[in-house]
């Protein structure tokens, strides 16, 4: 985003200097405002004289004429702002030491420039600044109008201190496409060619939609690649399961999933041979698909309940037979497929007394017997699988909150968090604020190391994601329907695209090997993005978006109460008025059994329903 003073930035430099000859033109239209004001006071003293003696008007002539030099030399100015103005193509910028002058200093002199700016209109008015010529009504209108300009330049300013308190400069481009290709072809460093174009932000800046995955008739709550990348599996509000190629944009297998509300996620459960999926749902079921060979789904059961709706599942790097659950009822289940009651009730997440509802779980693929889990409060806990002891700091082995928010009056969630490639950083988006970065290796309590802004989080359980081999960038949705990447390091955007018409994007999904991404939110279909444009992005309406998604926020920090459990039970009865009846036995298929592999843990209010359901693709 550009300066309201009109200075440029540069997209990929990091660099920020003054256009040549700037000074230079502000000094002449500093003079040419002095000379303008000698100029109308001399015209308008003579006839005002004039008028005294003879008691006549203002001669006219000598009035319009003044009007007109003054008219044009302000429409001068307002040429030359435009001509320095960003028009919505470049970053939103950061004051350097030593390459421009403080922030303060520039507010003194924008504030000075339209304290005399709006003095040299209404000096400019018909009739000199008398009442013999305009209305009082017409003057009142012109004051507004200069008032809501003014205001509109003031949260320009405010928002651009916001922007840049916290920013770094973009370091250098690390890949460079012909040098890269030149050592692939004589077999120099080709094994880490696709690692490193993966990572390279010009490829990130050229990010386009490719295509669409057109199959549910709900929201697209869930997207997930096999290890391979050749397939994507999707679980919708519609409760039905898809299994792409998304290559060539065909469901090579679709089915029910056995949940009975919405399907908030579904993995391929590593070293499985893409034959065991994972799936949770809002009515805190946790069900395992059995897929064979052939493209059809042998059947579902039901593993675990948690006694709330359960948003996430953490898999461990290495295991085709275990991963871990997190629900709204505080609980993390553990959840091995080889135990004949294969859930295992790790921990009950609390902050004093008070249990915590959760939304989040990650496992930390360095350190898998680490685990990070956020919900409904402003902390990021880690738990040690091997040695949790409630009693003792409630099982926790650290946590992390922004220093800002731990005092905080504002009700802040953790809709989602992520730990980067190699464990070293965790990743966390708050509801209503921004997102963070710490250092998952920092003591207990420590403060996050990056801030990203721009985006909004409100509407729904917002997603987050590393983006890249190494975690080179940060990516996520917004309720503004946009896609944000940011530059890890820096944390300036350097990709922002148009997601989902219907509002909000929810889910980002990197492939595990090539430079693009799936996504999806509030429309029903799944969007392929690929670096296949011609040119770097330019973020046109960046500005405006961001101006918009700061206002919203702030109207609603206000306001903001228990509005976000109130959305989420708004959510919930919605379902509950809509639900479905249970579903009939299929013909030529197997009976429902009374099979469970609920763990004793589970809850004691759970709906009635099939645990084991035979399902055949469509």
């Amino acid at each position: 985003m550009a300066e309201s003073d009109g200075k440029s930035t540069v997209l990929n430099g990091g660099s920020e200097e003054k256009e040549p000859g700037e000074d230079h033109h502000e000094e002449e239209a500093d003079a040419s405002g002095s000379k303008e004001e000698q100029t109308q006071s001399s015209s308008q003293d003579a006839p005002k004289e004039t008028g005294e003696t003879s008691g006549d008007k203002p001669m006219p002539d000598a009035e319009t004429e003044a009007n007109r030099d003054g008219e044009e030399d302000d429409n001068e100015e307002e040429e030359e702002e435009d001509t320095d103005s960003m028009d919505g193509s470049g970053l939103y910028s950061l004051t350097e030491d030593g390459e421009r002058e403080s922030e303060g200093g520039r507010r003194e002199r924008a504030k000075d420039k339209d304290g005399g700016k709006r003095a040299a209109r209404k000096r400019n008015r018909p009739g000199g600044g008398t009442n013999h010529s305009t209305s009082s009504d017409e003057d009142d209108d012109e004051d507004e109008e200069e008032e809501q300009k003014d205001d509109d330049e003031d949260d320009d300013e405010a928002m651009e201190a916001w922007l840049g308190a916290e920013l770094c400069d973009l370091r250098g481009p690390e890949w460079r496409a012909v040098p890269s290709l030149r050592s692939r072809e004589i077999g120099r460093d080709s094994h880490q060619f696709v690692r490193r174009v993966c990572g390279a932000r010009g490829l990130v800046q050229r990010l386009e939609l490719q295509g669409r995955l057109e199959k549910h008739t709900g929201c697209v709550n869930t997207l997930h690649f096999n290890p391979s990348g050749t397939r994507l599996a999707s679980g919708s509000d519609d409760l039905r399961v898809v299994i792409w190629d998304w290559a060539v944009r065909h469901a090579e297998l679709e089915f029910d999933s056995g949940h009975k509300s919405n399907v908030f996620q579904a993995k391929f459960l590593p070293h499985s041979g893409d034959s065991t999926l994972a799936m949770c749902a809002r009515d805190g079921q946790i069900r395992v698909a059995e897929l064979s060979a052939t493209q059809r789904c042998k059947n579902t059961k039901r593993v675990a309940q948690h006694k709330g709706a359960a948003h996430k599942l953490a898999l461990e790097p290495d295991s085709p037979c275990s991963f871990l659950s997190a629900g709204e009822d505080a609980v993390v289940f553990g959840i091995d497929l080889r135990l004949d009651r294969p859930a295992n009730k790790l921990v009950v997440v609390k902050e004093g007394d008070k249990k915590v509802g959760l939304y989040t779980i990650f496992v930390n693929p360095a350190k898998t017997q680490h685990f990070a889990v956020g919900g409904r409060d402003q902390y990021v806990r880690i738990y040690d699988q091997r040695k949790i002891n409630e009693n003792d700091n409630n099982g926790v082995l650290k946590k992390f909150c922004p220093s800002h928010l731990v005092s905080s009056e504002s009700k802040t969630n953790i809709t989602c968090l992520v730990y980067s490639h190699d464990g070293t950083e965790l990743l966390a988006s708050y509801n209503d604020e921004d997102i963070y970065l710490f250092d998952s290796n920092h003591s207990d309590g420590a403060d996050y190391r990056r801030r990203y802004k721009g985006h909004r989080n409100n509407a729904t359980v917002k997603g987050v994601n590393f983006y890249g081999p190494c975690s080179e960038f940060v990516v996520s949705g917004s309720d503004c329907g946009h896609i944000y990447l940011w530059d890890k390091y820096s944390a300036r955007i350097v990709q922002f695209m148009e997601g989902d018409r219907g509002g909000v994007v929810n889910c980002l999904e990197p492939h595990p090997h090539l430079p693009g991404m799936a996504t999806s939110g509030l429309d029903h279909d799944i969007k392929l993005w690929a670096p296949t444009a011609e040119s770097p992005t330019g973020l046109k309406g960046l500005k405006e978006v961001m101006k918009k998604n700061k206002r919203e926020r702030d109207e609603d920090s206000v306001r903001h109460g228990d509005q976000y459990d109130t959305q989420l039970l708004w959510f919930l009865m919605r379902h509950m008025r809509n639900r479905r009846p249970p579903r009939a036995r299929r013909e030529g298929g197997e009976a429902d059994t009374d099979e469970s592999w609920s763990s004793p843990d589970s809850s004691d209010e759970e709906e009635g329903g099939p645990d084991h359901v035979q399902c055949m693709s469509s």
